[in-house]
């Protein structure tokens, strides 16, 4: 199993949770999509939405190289998005990635985003680091794992989300 197993199942699970996320509440996405000049309304972000929870399904259950490819393109465009954002200087208050919480474009979300590439890049090359796999090679049925996993998609949200406001407002 890669190195990259932890950060790739994270990156999996924010795909999942953001999906759902978004398939409920997919104003704030599509509000941030117009911001940046991509005419697209709510049905097209929860079509959207339901296919990053199927791929992040996916990857969380098979983990081979091809669910890799496709998270590694999702966090592409994602972080396109991102840096499009960033660029124009849109006034974008929330991304959307994870429904009504307030995740504006920042440089951390940017960040997250490259890490999700490089981790699915890695497992791309060194595949099956599904869940069955990752228990199967785990110490206690692979719980602490799962906890780990848990943990880095929670402080990953909270990175993107408060980080940046804490930042801003620590300026002066």
């Amino acid at each position: 199993m890669t190195v990259a197993a932890g950060p790739f199942l994270i990156a999996a699970m924010l795909l999942v949770l953001g999906g759902v996320l978004k398939a409920r509440h997919p104003i704030d996405t599509a509000n941030a999509l117009r911001g940046i000049g991509v005419p697209a309304g709510p049905r097209l972000v929860r079509a959207g939405a339901v296919a990053e929870t199927a791929i992040g399904i996916w990857a969380v259950a098979v983990g081979d190289g091809a669910a890799a490819v496709v998270v590694a393109l999702s966090y592409g465009v994602f972080a396109v998005f991102v840096a499009v954002a960033l660029l124009r200087r849109a006034p974008i208050a929330s991304c959307g990635c994870f429904g009504k919480a307030d995740t504006p474009p920042s440089l951390v979300h940017l960040g997250v985003n490259a890490g999700a590439i490089t981790a699915a890049v890695v497992v791309a090359f060194d595949p099956g680091v599904g869940l069955p796999d990752v228990f199967a090679e785990q110490p206690l049925a692979g719980i602490p794992m799962l906890l780990l996993i848990g943990t880095g998609a929670f402080l990953a949200i909270v990175a993107m989300s408060s980080l940046p406001r804490t930042l801003a407002a620590a300026r002066w």
